[in-house]
């Protein structure tokens, strides 16, 4: 294929990609928290999985994952971490900076939204204005600005699961869907991004949905 074409496939690919969602990456997120006030608890973990679209049909492209070290501003609600099960002081977890892990996550995502050659990415997550709170706060108090998601949409598993599957819960959801879930990691970043990614994908792939109308430009409805 000569190097015309390649190009030409690759802007028909983007145009598909940024028309499906309104110009917007949806963007699997996944925090772990020790704690659920996110103006005071720290974040210990957090993971994305970025999404292609391909023939008409959303899967999971990468993800990447970041055990965070407790930012000195904020507490540990020892409740959480019975149910998380996480050691936020354990070397073995090779965690790093808060400010450091958000700074490159960030990084990660705007050069997804580029690739996509949609305008801006969504947070994507199972009750997702919980991890978007959390991420807000944490980007405030480290002052970190370029924040590529959208400041107040996100696309909800949780809300979608309701509808599509009847349920809001996120293994019983996945039942619902035909998704393995192992309830022995659940609670831990990386699984549930990738668990929440497949409920997403699962989700949008078996929508009817047609595009019916004119994609409007995304850059003038943000």
């Amino acid at each position: 294929m000569s190097v015309t074409l390649l190009t030409r496939y690759s802007e028909l690919k983007q145009m598909e990609f940024s028309s499906r969602f309104r110009g917007f990456l949806p963007v699997v997120l996944d925090l772990e928290t020790a704690g659920l006030n996110p103006n005071r608890h720290s974040l210990l973990e957090m993971a994305v999985v970025i999404l292609d679209w391909q023939n008409d049909t959303l899967s999971c492209k990468e993800s990447h994952t970041w055990s965070i070290i407790p930012h000195k501003a904020t507490e540990i609600d020892s409740k959480s971490l019975a149910f998380t099960n996480i050691d936020p002081y354990d070397p073995e977890r090779e965690a790093a900076d808060e400010e450091n892990c958000i700074r490159e996550c960030f990084r990660l995502v705007r050069k997804a939204v580029k690739e996509s050659g949609c305008q801006r990415a969504v947070l994507t997550g199972h009750n997702a204005h919980f991890d978007r709170q959390f991420l807000k706060a944490a980007q405030s108090r480290n002052a970190i600005g370029r924040d590529p998601f959208h400041p107040f949409t996100v696309f909800d598993t949780a809300s979608l699961a309701v509808l599509t599957y009847g349920h809001s819960v996120l293994r019983i959801a996945c039942e619902r869907a035909g998704i393995d879930f192992d309830p022995d990691q659940a609670h831990n970043a990386h699984y549930d991004a990738r668990v929440t990614a497949r409920l997403f994908c699962e989700i949008v792939n078996s929508s009817n949905y047609k595009n019916q109308w004119e994609p409007s430009d995304p850059a003038k409805n943000l």
